[in-house]
């Protein structure tokens, strides 16, 4: 059973969780679960995508790893370089480029509006999508 610490689930520790975190943190980039399910096989591995998947979201509840959705609907991972704070996500479109942001206007936001509507322990999610200055000069 995997312990609760400050609100978030502590990682048990598999062979498999370690393959996809150690896989997960090859790239900077947001990766699907199917990509990184495809990089275990090709070097061999033997993991099921539905092992994949679960490995991946105890990561994020873990706060161990990010996740967002496309506008497709595609659950996207990367491992998170802010654990102990929540942040938010600027992303390009064309590179998957990802820089990790503050919105502290977003979050006094978003604390009036629940207070407003008598609503208490709210998350939410901001991910803005772009083009990198890179990307644009190409």
């Amino acid at each position: 059973m995997d312990a609760v610490r400050n609100g978030k689930k502590r990682l048990r520790s598999t062979r498999q969780g370690g393959l996809v975190r150690d896989q997960l943190a090859l790239g900077e980039a947001f990766r699907s679960a199917q990509t990184v399910f495809s990089e275990l096989r090709a070097q061999g591995e033997v993991i099921g995508l539905s092992t994949v998947y679960r490995h991946l979201q105890s990561l994020v509840d873990a706060g161990e790893a990010d996740t967002l959705q496309t506008v497709d609907g595609e659950a996207l991972y990367r491992l998170c370089g802010q654990t102990a704070r929540h942040h938010h996500h600027l992303v390009c479109r064309q590179c998957g480029r990802t820089e990790e942001i503050e919105g502290r206007g977003v979050e006094r936001w978003a604390e009036q509006m629940a207070a407003l509507h008598g609503f208490t322990d709210v998350d939410h999610t901001v991910e803005l999508m772009g083009r990198c200055a890179e990307c644009i000069a190409r």
